[in-house]
C-alpha cells in the first residue's frame, strides 16, 4: 500500500486549476506517461535552463542580442496592413524609443495588454532594426502590480509542440503548493557529508530559482534529487539482490556431459573469455546462494553460446532454462543459433512469442509443464500467467536494460531459487553497471571468435552519394550482400528533417537501379513479413537490403560484408556500433560506409571519429558515456525506456557509489525495512516508482 502522506502527489494533473483535457494530452506526451500524469511527474520534470529578467537597462543602454526587461510607456499602435506584415507597438522611456513587434496577433489582444499611455514592463531579446531597438513577441508583458511579484529568474523547461511555457510553469507552481511535508529518508551523516538541503527546499529552489546556478545538476538542489532517485534505484536492486542471495537449497549444476557434447559440436574452439565465463557460471550454479551474473560482450563475441552452455548445465540436473529477449526478431535469432547445437546434444528447445497462437501455443505450454522442453526461448510472452514450467532453474535475460526489475522478478517467480544470467550486447562502463544492475557479478567477453575479419570503416559526405551507389553496384556484381541503413521508415516521420532519408524512398530509388534483388525491412512491417525478407536476404535471393535500425540487434547473416549507414551523424555511438556489428561476421573482409550530411556539429564529428578508430565495444561505451551521458550507452533513449530522469551519471558518478553503499547499509541494519526510517524509505520507493521491490520485504 502506498503511504497515505504521498496521496496529494499522486493526484492527477487535471485536478490542478487550468489543466484541462488538451493539456492532459500534451503532458502525457511530454512526460512519457501512458495515463494522465500525476503531480509528482510534473515536479520531477526539471528545468533545462533559466531566463534572467533582472537586467533592467534604459532603452538607450539595451545592447543587441541581450535579454532585457524594460520599463516603458506605450506611445502608439500600428496594426498590420495584411496577414504577412507585423503589428507594431511604439513605446519609449526618457532615453529613447523601442518597437515591440507581433506577428499574427489575435483580435484586439495587443490593445488590451498594451493600452496607449500605460506604463508596462516588457521582457525579451533586443534586436536592432534600422538603428532602432526592437523586441519580437516580448514576454511577459506586465503592469506594475504584476511585475512586483516577479522573481526575476524564470525556469525554462523542455516542452512539446502545442504546450506553452507559461501554462507549464503555472501548473508546476500549483503542484509545488500541494507538496506535503515528507519524512526524511536520507541519513543525517549523508545529509551533512553531501550538504544536501531538505527535499521541499530542493524542489522549490530548482523550480523557483533565486540564483542562476540553482538549476545546475552539480549544485546541491538538483544533486539532492539525483541522490534520492539513485538511492531508490539502488535500494530496489539491493532488495532483489538480497532475495536472490538467500540460501537456495537444491542447486542446479549437472555433471558436464551435455556441455561437452555442445562444445564438441561447435565449428570453432571457445575463446578464453568464453571458457572463463562458463567456469564462473558453473561455480555460481553450485554455490548455496542463487546466481546473479551479468555476461557482457561485444557484438559477435559469443554470448549466446555461453548462455546455451549455462542452460545445458541445469538440463544435466534435470531442470529447465528460459531465455527472454526484448524483441521477437532477437528471440528468433537466439533460437536459430541455439536449436541446432542443443539438438545435437539431445536437448529440447521451443520458442514462444506473440506469434505462437491457438493449438500451437497450447501444445508448447503442455510440453513445458510436463518437463518435455529443456530451454524455452521467447519475448515478454514468457512471463504471462499461463506459462508454467515443471522445474525452472535458470532465467537468462537478454538486453536487460530494456527490462525493469518487475520483468526479472516475474520470470524468476516461475521456479524455485531460480538463478539469473543477464546478457548485454552493449558493453557497459562499470559505473553504469552499478546504476542499472546493482551489485552483480560480471563476466566480460573481450575477444572475437576466431576467423572474424576486421571491418574497414570510412566516413563519406552525402554529396558523394552517386559514387557510393556505383561502388555498391560493383559489390553486387561481385556476389556480395549489402545492408543499406536509413534513419526513418517513411516521409511522414521527417517533419523538420528535410535532409533525412527514409527507407521507403531509398528502397524505391535503389530498386529502379538494381531491380528485384533489392529488399526492404522496417519496424512497421508484421513479424512474418520481416522474417520472410530476412530469410530471402540470407538465402541470397535478395542481395541489397534497405532497412531501418530494426536490424540493429539479433540479425545474423554471416555472408553480408558491406553496410552503408545513411545520415550516420544522426545515430548514437552505441547504435552505430551495433549496426556495424551486423557485418564482419563471416570469413571475408567487410566495409562500413558512414554517409553524413554537412555541416557536422562537434558531437557528430567526435562520434564518427571514434567509430572509425575502433571496433572495441568497451572503449566505444566509455567514449559514449563521455560524449552523450548514460542514455545512449544503454540504448534507452532510442527505445524510449526508463533510465533515470534526474541523475546524470556524467555529473553524479560519485553519488551512484554513495547511493549503493547507503542502500547496502540500510538493508544490513534493517533487512525488512521495519526500523525508524522504514516509513520514509517506503515513501522514497513509491515516489521514484521503484515500489515493485516492496513485495520482496514480505517474501519468505
Amino acid at each position: 500500500m502506498r503511504p497515505a502522506v504521498l496521496n496529494p502527489l499522486f493526484a492527477p494533473v487535471t485536478t490542478l486549476s487550468g489543466v484541462g483535457p488538451k493539456q492532459d494530452k500534451l503532458l502525457r506526451y511530454l512526460l512519457s506517461c501512458s495515463d494522465t500524469p500525476r503531480l509528482v511527474d510534473l515536479l520531477l520534470h526539471l528545468p533545462a535552463s533559466v531566463i534572467d529578467r533582472r537586467h533592467r537597462p534604459k532603452v538607450r543602454e539595451a545592447a543587441a542580442g541581450t535579454m532585457v526587461t524594460l520599463e516603458v510607456t506605450v506611445d502608439r499602435h500600428r496594426p498590420s496592413r495584411n496577414a504577412r506584415a507585423p503589428y507594431l507597438v511604439y513605446a519609449s522611456d526618457e532615453t529613447g524609443d523601442v518597437v515591440l513587434t507581433f506577428f499574427r496577433p489575435k483580435g484586439d489582444y495587443i490593445e488590451k495588454i498594451l493600452p496607449v499611455g500605460a506604463k508596462r514592463y516588457v521582457s525579451g531579446t533586443v534586436q536592432m532594426y534600422d538603428g532602432i531597438p526592437q523586441i519580437v513577441h516580448p514576454h511577459p508583458i506586465l503592469d506594475e502590480a504584476a511585475f512586483a511579484k516577479l522573481s526575476g529568474i524564470d525556469p525554462v523547461y523542455p516542452l512539446t509542440e502545442g504546450l506553452a511555457l507559461g501554462s507549464l510553469r503555472r501548473a508546476i507552481a500549483l503542484a509545488l503548493t500541494k507538496l506535503p511535508d515528507l519524512p526524511e529518508w536520507i541519513s543525517p551523516e549523508v545529509l551533512s557529508r553531501c550538504g544536501f538541503p531538505p527535499l521541499k527546499e530542493a524542489l522549490t529552489r530548482v523550480h523557483v530559482p533565486q540564483e542562476l546556478t540553482d538549476i545546475l545538476p552539480e549544485n546541491p538542489f538538483w544533486s539532492r534529487l539525483a541522490f534520492d532517485e539513485l538511492l531508490a534505484g539502488q535500494l530496489a536492486l539491493a532488495l532483489v539482490r538480497a532475495q536472490l542471495r538467500r540460501p537456495a537449497g537444491n542447486r542446479h549444476a549437472g555433471d558436464g556431459h551435455l556441455r561437452h557434447r555442445i562444445i564438441d559440436a561447435l565449428p570453432y574452439a571457445l575463446t578464453n573469455s568464453q571458457a572463463q565465463a562458463m567456469v564462473a557460471i558453473a561455480e555460481d550454479l553450485e554455490k548455496p546462494v542463487r546466481m546473479l551474473r551479468l555476461l557482457q560482450g561485444d557484438v559477435g563475441s559469443g554470448k549466446t553460446v555461453v548462455a546455451l552452455l549455462a542452460a545445458a548445465a541445469v538440463a544435466e540436473a534435470g531442470k529447465q532454462a528460459a531465455l527472454m529477449a526484448p524483441t521477437e526478431i532477437l528471440a528468433r535469432q537466439h533460437a536459430k543459433t541455439i536449436a541446432p547445437l542443443a539438438e545435437r546434444a539431445g536437448m529440447r528447445v521451443a520458442i514462444l512469442t506473440g506469434r505462437e497462437k491457438g493449438k500451437e501455443r497450447r501444445d508448447i505450454l503442455a510440453r513445458l509443464e510436463a518437463g518435455e522442453i529443456d530451454i524455452l526461448i521467447g519475448t515478454h510472452a514468457l512471463i504471462q500467467d499461463d506459462v508454467v514450467f515443471k522445474s525452472l532453474a535458470l532465467a537468462i535475460v537478454d538486453e536487460q536494460h530494456r527490462f525493469g526489475v518487475r520483468e526479472r522478478l516475474a520470470l524468476t517467480s516461475k521456479g524455485e531459487a531460480v538463478d539469473v544470467l543477464v546478457l548485454s550486447a552493449t558493453p557497459i562502463p562499470r559505473t553504469l553497471v552499478l546504476t542499472y544492475f546493482g551489485d552483480m557479478d560480471i563476466s566480460e567477453l573481450r575477444e572475437k571468435p576466431a576467423g572474424r575479419q576486421p571491418i574497414d570503416t570510412r566516413a563519406v559526405a552525402d554529396t558523394r552519394l552517386g559514387e557510393v551507389i556505383d561502388a555498391v553496384g560493383r559489390a553486387l556484381d561481385g556476389g556480395k550482400l549489402v545492408y543499406w541503413i536509413c534513419p526513418l521508415v517513411e516521409e511522414s516521420e521527417a517533419e523538420g528533417t528535410d535532409h533525412l532519408t527514409n527507407a521507403t524512398d531509398r528502397f524505391e530509388s535503389l530498386r529502379e537501379r538494381f531491380g528485384d534483388k533489392v529488399g526492404l525491412v522496417h519496424g512497421k512491417m508484421k513479424g512474418s513479413e520481416k522474417d520472410d525478407v530476412m530469410g530471402r536476404f540470407a538465402a541470397h535471393e535478395l542481395r541489397l537490403l534497405v532497412a531501418t535500425t530494426v536490424v540493429e540487434v539479433g540479425v545474423d547473416v554471416p555472408a553480408a560484408s558491406i553496410m552503408v549507414i545513411e545520415n550516420a551523424e544522426r545515430f548514437g555511438l552505441a547504435q552505430l556500433h551495433q549496426l556495424r556489428g551486423r557485418i564482419g561476421r563471416g570469413s571475408e573482409a567487410s566495409t562500413c560506409i558512414l554517409l553524413y550530411h554537412e555541416p557536422l556539429g562537434q558531437m557528430s564529428k567526435a562520434r564518427l571519429a571514434v567509430i572509425r578508430e575502433t571496433t572495441d565495444g568497451f572503449r566505444i561505451a566509455e567514449e559514449d558515456l563521455k560524449l552523450r551521458g548514460e542514455g545512449d550507452v544503454l540504448g534507452i533513449r532510442q527505445s524510449g525506456l526508463p533510465g533515470y530522469r534526474i541523475a546524470r551519471p556524467e555529473v553524479h558518478a560519485q553519488l551512484i557509489t554513495q547511493a549503493r553503499d547507503e542502500a547496502l547499509r540500510i538493508l544490513k541494519e534493517d533487512p525488512k525495512l521495519k526500523g525508524p526510517r522504514s516509513d520514509a524509505l517506503r515513501c522514497l520507493l513509491y515516489l521514484y516508482e521503484r515500489d515493485e521491490a516492496i513485495p520482496l520485504l514480505t517474501a519468505g
